[in-house]
């Protein structure tokens, strides 16, 4: 929790309390469906609250703005983000029931009310629904903008226009170039000082049309 605080120091009571309580949270739930490592347990706020919280230092979401989380897995990047953002709302999605169980879980744990978890894939979604998708490492790029790319709608609902944000690692060139679309990088190590993210970016593309 303190890493949270070191970088966000200006967290609500309320935020710090839902941040304070992801920890208990997720050991408990993790020891009944493994959702996360062992090792990624230990870590926490690190690997998977902070390294969420990534996407906060590129785009703050505006009140009102509609973000969806593909592939949420254990609640990453979209239970973090939805503490962060109360005015926004968020649905995290996942095809595996398992893991949205944790998420509806901990979602209620700590009263968060502005995140809805859905067993579903994306492409299941209406179209022109979300403002901003968001995922971590889910798939391959060209793949991730065929699922969400007509779920945006354009526009701007917070600081960068609508669009994907997407938080992975290592050589992206290559990947990038496959979606035949423009791409701004941010390297999360300009950002946050542990080593853990050395190689770690959030790629961004904003939805023109």
């Amino acid at each position: 929790m303190e890493l949270i605080e070191r970088y966000f120091p200006d967290l609500t009571s309320e935020q710090r309390r839902q941040f304070a309580l992801l920890g208990s949270l997720y050991a408990t739930w993790n020891a009944r469906i493994n959702v996360i490592s062992r090792k990624d347990q230990e870590q926490l706020y690190l690997r998977h609250v902070l390294h969420s919280l990534a996407i906060a230092r590129v785009c703050r979401f505006d009140a009102g703005a509609r973000v969806l989380d593909v592939g949420c897995g254990g609640g990453f990047p979209g239970v973090p983000l939805a503490i962060l953002f109360p005015e926004a709302r968020f649905m995290a999605v996942d095809s595996i029931r398992k893991k949205i169980a944790v998420v509806e879980a901990v979602a209620e744990g700590i009263g968060l009310r502005n995140l809805e978890a859905r067993c579903l894939r994306a492409e299941q979604l209406p179209a022109r629904s979300f403002d901003y998708a968001v995922s971590r490492a889910v798939t391959q790029m060209p793949v991730f903008v065929g699922w969400v790319w007509d779920k945006l709608v354009p526009g701007r609902r917070g600081s960068l226009p609508n669009g994907i944000l997407y938080l992975k690692g290592g050589d992206l060139t290559d990947e990038l170039a496959g979606t035949g679309m423009a791409w701004r990088r941010f390297a999360i190590a300009d950002f946050f000082d542990e080593p853990f993210f050395e190689t770690k970016q959030v790629v961004y593309t904003p939805k023109t049309r």
